[in-house]
């Protein structure tokens, strides 16, 4: 049994933040508990179950953001490829992978967290619709990105034409890709954007421990734990390949921005992974927002825009250099 917190809501953030905490600190989804990591069936329920629970959400999303969305398969992998209302071609394609702890979710139950960016930045929205773990393990999970990745280059998309983007185990699998990509020498995206990357499967750093009983989103000890295990399947979660905030960084990253709030558990993972980037001489940037929660970007809020702008500029930036 997950214990209520009595989580602070602080009067320095905006007047719309203070109401959607209050409002999150009131559902309490930090109390779902979650299957066991090999528990494929438990799994697929609770998908399940996820997925009918955002759907008047997306709906909504989708009829505001007057954007064209359409279901395609490239590399043998769903994506739902989004062009944002007023589209104009410039060559440029953002790739977006969800998060969900790496067991939860689609790219079509996520469309209110990539069509911000979409809009934001004017750009064609690639999302991967990636196998949810334990339907598929981190090796399965991470090729399938790589394999968007191929498709775009063979329709004509060089590497510095294309962007990524990731929130949450979406950030980590981010991570991940740029490094499989550098690794397989298929070179660097132009830019990667990470919201409350998950780097570290493994530690209980500072904020894991210290943040657990203020994060209105996560508690460790539920998804954070079991959608880890679930995505990493026989490989110690510290492993490189599913912690990337133990890869060999030195060898090339792509320029980063990373994007992260004071309420929230992986405000360490966050500022590990910018001083590992930093330390092994890669461009990296840290944005971190005063009493903001677990990927807050998608909230529509004061702080929210500020965030999709400026990791918005951050893309073109590094797109059209």
């Amino acid at each position: 049994m997950i214990q209520d917190k009595q989580i602070y809501v602080p009067p320095t953030i905006s007047a719309e933040a203070q109401v959607a905490l209050k409002a999150l600190i009131e559902a309490k989804a930090y109390t779902i508990q979650f299957p066991a990591p090999d528990d494929l069936a438990g799994w697929e329920k609770v998908y399940e179950v996820a997925e009918a629970h955002n759907q008047d959400k997306v709906e909504k999303s989708l009829a505001a953001s007057h954007a064209t969305v359409t279901e395609l398969e490239m590399g043998g992998v769903g994506v739902e490829d989004t062009r944002p209302h007023g589209w104009e071609d410039n060559g440029k394609v953002l790739v977006f992978v969800h998060g969900g702890g790496y067991s939860l979710f689609s790219a079509r139950s996520t469309f209110p967290v990539a069509v911000p960016m979409a809009n934001a930045t004017g750009l064609r929205l690639v999302s991967v619709n990636y196998t949810p773990a334990p339907r598929a393990h981190f090796e399965e999970i991470q090729q399938q990105i790589v394999s968007v990745f191929d498709a775009l280059i063979g329709a004509g998309y060089a590497m510095r034409d294309i962007a990524i983007y990731g929130e949450s185990a979406g950030g980590g699998l981010t991570a991940s890709t740029v490094l499989n990509l550098r690794d397989q020498g298929k070179g660097l995206p132009a830019a990667a954007v990470f919201w409350s990357p998950n780097t570290d499967l493994s530690s209980r750093d500072d904020t894991t421990v210290t943040l657990d009983p203020d994060d209105p989103v996560l508690t460790y000890s539920t998804l954070l734990v079991t959608g880890s295990k679930a995505y990493a399947g026989d490989v110690a979660l510290d492993d490189p390949r599913v912690s990337p905030l133990y890869a060999d960084l030195s060898k090339g990253f792509s320029p980063a921005l990373i994007v992260v709030g004071t309420k929230e558990m992986l405000l360490s993972s966050s500022v590990r992974f910018y001083q590992a980037l930093e330390a092994a001489g890669q461009s990296v940037k840290l944005d971190v927002y005063e009493g903001m929660w677990h990927v807050f970007p998608q909230y529509g809020l004061p702080e929210s825009k500020v965030a999709v702008e400026k990791s918005a500029k951050f893309i073109n930036d590094h797109l059209h250099q």
